[in-house]
């Protein structure tokens, strides 16, 4: 009897704990849809339209308090979100972390959001390969900011990736160059119920997990159509 009922509590134990991890998965991707939405609100202190519809993939990571390691390091998480084959609906979302030494810059802070664009197939196939070192693994610079992005250099458009900080309320294109992204396999796992490969998330159509729905519902009334195609 005594095995028994310990058994039944570890069994209790590990739920709640399993529960509480979902239940953080889940308010970063509501955190996440927010943070689109209140900036595409703003349009002309926004992300561009046309750099939106012309994006495959786009990811978030929202502030989280006690998160950031301030002077000589930075740490946070985030979801990643692709258009279906690069063109089709907005697909299923991926939890990565990211870190990366630093002065006095600091990922997820309590009052620091961030935005990436991953603006071809290139870029979203090199984020899913492992660890991924922005900057040397993929091309990232800082995004323009307005309703268009007319009159922005060549060599920008051509970037894989165009990253953007929002902080007290002052959104603006910054590089993220030095930071490593990486797969948060515990976090997806908890979301999905099973151990699935980031690619899988991404590229294999797999489900959108009801916790995503309001994100891919959000950057849809946004960005309904665009991207690229692009083979797994």
């Amino acid at each position: 009897m005594k095995t028994l009922l310990s058994f039944l509590l570890s069994v209790a134990v590990c739920g709640v704990a399993l529960a509480a991890e979902q239940g953080k998965e889940v308010e970063r991707l509501r955190n996440a849809a927010e943070v689109i939405d209140e900036i595409m609100r703003t349009p002309e202190k926004g992300i561009p339209k046309d750099l939106l519809n012309k994006s495959v993939c786009v990811g978030v990571i929202p502030s989280q308090k006690k998160l950031a390691l301030g002077l000589g390091g930075s740490y946070g998480r985030g979801c990643l979100i692709c258009r279906r084959g690069g063109t089709g609906r907005w697909g299923a979302p991926w939890i990565f972390a990211i870190g990366g030494a630093s002065a006095g810059f600091q990922i997820g802070g309590q009052e620091t959001d961030f935005v990436l664009l991953v603006l071809n197939g290139s870029g979203a196939q090199k984020l899913v390969k492992g660890k991924t070192k922005l900057g040397a693994d993929a091309s990232v610079a800082g995004g323009p900011v307005g309703r268009t992005a007319e009159g922005s250099t060549g060599a920008l458009m051509q970037t894989e990736i165009l990253s953007y900080s929002r902080s007290r309320g002052a959104f603006a294109g910054v590089s993220l160059e030095g930071q490593v992204i990486k797969d948060d396999d515990t976090a997806n796992e908890h979301l999905y119920g099973k151990k699935i490969a980031a690619k899988d998330i991404l590229f294999a159509h797999t489900a959108v997990p009801k916790a995503g729905e309001a994100l891919a519902a959000t950057l849809t009334k946004y960005s309904p159509h665009g991207g690229e195609p692009f083979e797994k």
